[in-house]
């Protein structure tokens, strides 16, 4: 385990254990590229991989749920989607549990795969930073999904499945570093841009990778929109998202809501605000 493996492990063990279904989730880079949930583990994988398999290439696999013999089988064997041909690889699997079987046949899959074995973290942890002279420290941002609550902003009031998936959008660009953007659809991402200078060319990022299925999908940022016509927010709403969650607190607030009343987009403020990182 290098430096970097232990960062990429515990990003993607972090990001998997903040959900409550059966999810997969893949990081490159301490980055999500992949999430997913769905009552069977094996589609959850493959549409995790399916987010952006490019990038899955060579990254960590992160499941909140037993690794059985046919999971492992399938982690094994799996193709990419890209050509159909080209067997996935990992550099690391991280569980909270699998069967003897299941370890066997990981173990086969590659000499250099890390398999690792963990337990969720607990509530209350400090997030430290070293910086020149001494340490940055604040509370960890550790919220669960039922502690996330949505205030609806727009003339359009979302339907239960929009904010649904504004939640799982939420939960997501959590572990996304700023400025972070996710698309998601029924339970899974279909796009994110991370770590740009600026908002708009992350949803620009993440717009590009979600393709056609951006429409009627929800958006989630991290933070809000400093600005709202010809940028991020008309943008998001011309490309057919059904649905736009953030923390709000910007002093344009008014030209989002604007924005998306005119393109009949919902919007609402969450009750949280993720830590920028």
């Amino acid at each position: 385990m290098s430096y970097n493996n232990y960062l990429d492990a515990d990003a993607a063990w972090n990001c998997v254990c903040d959900f409550n279904k059966p999810t997969c989730v893949v990081v490159k880079h301490t980055n999500p590229c992949g999430v997913a949930s769905r009552n069977d583990i094996i589609e959850a994988y493959r549409l995790a991989v399916k987010a952006d398999p490019v990038s899955a290439f060579g990254g960590i696999v992160a499941f909140n749920v037993e690794v059985d013999e046919a999971l492992a089988k399938d982690i094994r064997e799996f193709r990419s989607p890209t050509d159909g041909e080209t067997r996935m690889f990992y550099e690391i699997v991280v569980a909270p549990k699998y069967t003897a079987k299941g370890l066997e046949v990981l173990r086969g899959k590659s000499k250099t795969l890390r398999i690792l074995e963990a337990s969720k973290n607990n509530k209350g942890k400090l997030s430290l930073r070293q910086i020149g002279g001494g340490w940055l420290a604040q509370d960890s941002d550790d919220l669960t999904p039922e502690d996330i609550q949505f205030n609806v902003m727009s003339d359009k009031t979302p339907q239960e499945n929009e904010l649904n998936d504004a939640q799982f959008a939420w939960l997501c660009v959590k572990h996304v570093k700023s400025n972070a953007i996710v698309i998601a659809k029924n339970n899974c991402m279909l796009g994110m841009g991370s770590g740009q200078p600026n908002r708009l060319e992350s949803l620009r990022i993440a717009m590009r990778k979600a393709g056609d299925e951006v429409k009627g999908a929800a958006l989630a940022s991290d933070a809000f929109f400093p600005f709202a016509w010809n940028d991020a927010v008309e943008e998001a709403c011309q490309s057919g998202v059904s649905v736009i969650a953030e923390p709000g607190g910007s002093i344009r607030d008014k030209d989002a809501v604007e924005c998306c009343n005119k393109y009949g987009v919902s919007l609402v403020f969450t009750n949280v605000r993720h830590f920028r990182h």
